[in-house]
């Protein structure tokens, strides 16, 4: 299955400000995170934005939220994204079928948002250097478990190059500065 542009939308996962220094290598996942971000942008893929439980685990990490013009998020306090109505509505609206996965945490609200969007018909790519957890082994095991239940597994670099498709553009130079 070849990722396109066109047919692609991502979610960045709860990269919240109490949570996320908790988290495994938690400074090279957000810095994976922020070039995926841009690249995305770049490529004008549509982005949504989830937090879970705002209250209790801050808001999204300031660095992120920065690279939205204006920013918003979704509020949630179910560990799937997709138990949340308004994402619901929001991801279909998109009318993408290829849904980008990053965030936190791999064995708990990734894990859960993978499986109900296969569910529902999507096909969503996990972006593996965009992930983690508290626990290493949590996030290899939840990794294998989305691969076997027939997700996508990649890199940040990967699935900007595969959504660019090919070199001597402008967005290729931008994504390929970027990944730099």
């Amino acid at each position: 299955m070849r990722i396109l542009q066109n047919e692609t939308a991502a979610v960045v996962v709860d990269i919240q400000e109490r949570l996320l220094p908790h988290i495994h290598d938690y400074g090279k996942v957000l810095e994976n995170c922020l070039k995926l971000v841009e690249g995305l942008q770049i490529l004008s893929v549509p982005l949504l934005v989830t937090q879970q439980y705002t209250k209790g685990l801050g808001p999204t990490n300031p660095s992120l939220a920065a690279k939205f013009d204006e920013f918003r998020h979704i509020e949630k306090t179910a560990f799937s994204c997709c138990e949340e109505p308004s994402f619901k509505e929001e991801i279909s609206g998109l009318g993408k079928k290829n849904i980008i996965l990053c965030g936190i945490e791999t064995h708990v609200c990734i894990l859960q948002t993978c499986i109900d969007l296969l569910e529902e018909g999507y096909a969503p790519v996990v972006v593996e250097d965009c992930v983690s957890s508290r626990n290493p082994g949590d996030k290899q095991v939840a990794i294998e478990r989305m691969r076997q239940e027939g997700a996508t597994i990649t890199t940040s670099e990967s699935i900007l190059f595969e959504l660019t498709r090919r070199s001597g553009t402008d967005t290729f130079k931008r994504i390929s500065k970027l990944v730099k």
